[in-house]
């Protein structure tokens, strides 16, 4: 359906109890456990070259900016996937499409990716819907690391559930393994998880901090949740 390029990605995640974000899951999917605890995530990276089919990227729109609030997910059929609580991007046309073709929660944000010496900054403040919510995130990506199992489970996710014309559908993509390197966080600022109802998890350190230069992935067409594989 489409492919697109995910670069200069930070993984930061909390690890909460599932009972906080059952409620947040579409009908017929469940949060995802991995030592009896799941896990909310704050992603921000650049989208580069996203475009239709195997195709051409779609000029300008194609690349942007995206910070994304984000759970993990497992449907009936067995399928792990992520679960998009918010997708703020500063392109106010891929805002309008994904909303009306997907029912995925995009907002619009004014946003800017900074890499200088070696450190990656973040920043984000939304525009549209009606809050000032802002992130202000820098870290410092060190060598790469053999992933381990928590990385995986994080990271090793072939699609999303979504929930569009009364049915809850999952959106599979294909791409390699993510590498994963060390980061340390540097700044941490963030009103993003607070503004879709996770207030607080900020005020801590993560207990996954990780960096990846990026994967290729390709999207396949949705497909009804309740679908076997």
């Amino acid at each position: 359906m489409m492919s697109q390029d995910w670069r200069d990605l930070t993984f930061l995640h909390w690890a909460v109890d599932p009972a906080l974000v059952a409620d947040r899951m579409p009908a017929g999917v469940r949060p995802d456990v991995l030592e009896g605890r799941t896990y909310v995530g704050l992603i921000p990276f650049r989208m580069v070259d996203a475009g239709p089919g195997r195709g051409p990227a779609v000029p300008w729109a194609g690349t942007f900016l995206e910070t994304n609030v984000r759970l993990y997910s497992v449907d009936d059929t067995g399928r792990r996937g992520i679960v998009f609580l918010s997708l703020d991007t500063d392109r106010a046309l891929v805002v309008a499409g994904a909303r009306a073709g997907f029912g995925v929660p995009y907002r619009w944000a004014r946003m800017r990716h900074r890499a200088e010496g070696g450190d990656h900054t973040y920043d984000a403040r939304l525009r549209w819907p009606g809050t000032r919510a802002s992130s202000h995130v820098v870290v410092r990506p060190g060598a790469q690391r053999e992933p381990t199992d928590l990385d995986h489970f994080l990271s090793a996710r072939w699609g999303l559930h979504t929930r569009w014309g009364g049915r809850t559908l999952y959106v599979p993509n294909h791409h390699e393994p993510w590498p994963v390197h060390d980061a340390e966080v540097l700044a941490l600022d963030d009103g993003l998880m607070a503004s879709v109802g996770l207030p607080g998890l900020a005020d801590r350190a993560p207990d996954h901090v990780g960096f990846s230069p990026g994967v290729h992935t390709d999207f396949g067409f949705p497909v009804d949740a309740r679908r076997p594989r």
